[in-house]
């Protein structure tokens, strides 16, 4: 079993990554999944996607000790139809991320390094964002960006979010792990205040918030 990192955070949210080793056919053999997924997992043509999916149930099957059903809200975050526990979920090729608290409201994302961010400074980032990015470091500076809006995004449960105009990240300095402060400005103007962690770790960057 490929459980990579299980951490516990002091607001009592609790981090797991699940490294994707196994083939399709093991992750099937650790995996209690619903049979509509199943059914939804057989029009996947992807061995790779079929498996990051697969993964998340595997990951899942661990945190819970039983089956869990997965709903989706409408901009497609996941929550938990048999528990009260928030979550959050975010997968590369190689890795599965899952953040959950009892409580509070949580969001997760983790990006592989070897993507190209070039299209996140035009999509993604306000001319202030722009004006920050590192000369040294831009290729990261951009892809904890990306990740920590895409974080954003997914605590928040919201459609039509405009990346570089609702979702500001103030000036950080990329490093291998750190803190962001960001600000949300929902559609009727009222400003949201979040404090988000990062870290790089094999050529994969993560972002998390909670509350």
């Amino acid at each position: 079993m490929a459980l990579f990192l299980n951490r516990e955070l002091d607001s009592g949210a609790a981090i797991s990554v699940w490294e994707i080793v196994e083939s399709e056919d093991e992750l099937l053999s650790l995996s209690s999944v619903p049979s509509d997924e199943l059914e939804e997992l057989s029009l996947i043509r992807s061995v790779d996607r079929r498996r990051e999916k697969l993964a998340v149930r595997a990951l899942l099957n661990q945190l819970f000790g039983e089956k869990v059903y997965l709903g989706h809200h409408d901009n497609g975050r996941p929550f938990l139809q048999n528990s009260l526990t928030e979550i959050s979920i975010s997968h590369t090729k190689r890795f599965v991320a899952v953040i959950t608290h009892a409580e509070e409201s949580v969001g997760i994302d983790i990006e592989s390094l070897d993507r190209n961010f070039a299209a996140v400074e035009k999509k993604a980032l306000s001319q202030d964002e722009i004006e920050d990015l590192s000369e040294k470091n831009r290729d990261l500076h951009l892809a904890i960006y990306w990740s920590a809006k895409e974080a954003i995004y997914k605590r928040m449960s919201l459609s039509d979010v405009d990346f570089s105009s609702q979702i500001e990240i103030k000036k950080f300095t990329p490093r291998d792990n750190g803190e962001i402060e960001a600000v949300f400005t929902m559609p009727d103007g009222e400003e949201i205040e979040f404090e988000l962690e990062y870290t790089i770790f094999e050529d994969h960057v993560m972002v998390w918030m909670v509350g």
